[in-house]
């Protein structure tokens, strides 16, 4: 999986978690266990009655035992999501 990622640095990412988050940011670079370093980074929280919230973070670490997706983001179509009339449900963290 590493090596795939080496194509996704300097570029926005989606990073969906074991535990059901989905964070935002451009990739700055991964270690052999895929710990992973968001810059400009964002969480996004689902809500089913609300819009799509974004909780800045700035600079994040996000530890690789705990991603279950890591996706190439086209910034054009992100940028002109209305994420105020997205209304989902939550995703469930991952069971083993």
């Amino acid at each position: 999986m590493a090596s795939g990622l080496d194509s996704f640095v300097n570029h926005m990412v989606s990073i969906i978690t074991a535990d059901g988050r989905n964070f935002i940011g451009t990739l700055k670079g991964f270690d052999q266990t895929i710990n992973i370093i968001l810059d400009e980074s964002h969480e996004r929280v689902y809500s089913t009655t609300s819009g799509v919230e974004q909780v800045m973070l700035g600079l994040h670490i996000i530890r690789g035992d705990n991603i279950a997706l890591v996706g190439l983001i086209d910034e054009d179509i992100d940028n002109r999501l209305n994420l105020a009339n997205i209304k989902a449900e939550p995703l469930n963290p991952v069971v083993h």
